[in-house]
């Protein structure tokens, strides 16, 4: 059961309706995060803002998907691990990637991988990485520009991440077929 109300276009605040007509637009649906989201019409313009600033990175499908998927499972988000699933999958990222990141596990790809042990280690250290793993991830062939766009992709994934955890978010029709346990990680 939802403990946060789910907002339709009818029922948000003024302030928030254009901004899920804009959802509407983007997705042909509003997705249950937005219309949680859109009880505080700040943080769902925060969340959208960010999303679109994270999606303009530096970073292509792969890496925001590495980026998303890998906070997301160690945030052990419900929603979220079936909506970056499904998202996947509509930008084209190969399978084998989504699996062992809903799996937390290796990815076959170097710099892949170095992509996700670096998320993870922002993340896990609250951004107190060693100068060892930034040096792993330049080497990698990642330079500043992308420590700060995790850390974009880390602000955007905490609000969904903590709002899907107090709002025990339903996951939307179009993503149930991807759904996702916490514990499924291995990492």
């Amino acid at each position: 059961m939802s403990t946060l109300k789910v907002h339709t276009i009818e029922s948000a605040p003024a302030e928030s309706k254009a901004l899920l007509e804009n959802s509407k637009k983007a997705y042909g649906m509003i997705p249950g995060l937005h219309g949680v989201l859109a009880g505080a019409p700040g943080i769902l313009e925060a969340y959208q803002t960010l999303h679109q600033l994270f999606v303009d990175s530096s970073f292509n499908n792969e890496e925001l998907t590495v980026v998303w998927q890998s906070i997301n499972v160690e945030h052990e988000c419900h929603y979220c691990v079936p909506a970056h699933t499904g998202i996947a999958a509509m930008m084209e990222v190969d399978e084998k990637i989504t699996e062992a990141l809903r799996n937390g596990t290796q990815l076959e790809d170097p710099k892949l991988e170095a992509l996700r042990k670096m998320t993870l280690s922002i993340v896990r250290n609250r951004g107190n990485v060693d100068d060892n793993e930034i040096q792993a991830f330049y080497d990698a062939g990642y330079g500043e520009r992308q420590v700060l766009e995790i850390i974009l992709g880390l602000s955007q994934k905490t609000i969904s991440n903590y709002t899907n955890h107090i709002a025990n978010t339903p996951v939307d029709a179009a993503f149930q077929k991807f759904a996702w346990k916490k514990g499924n990680k291995t990492d």
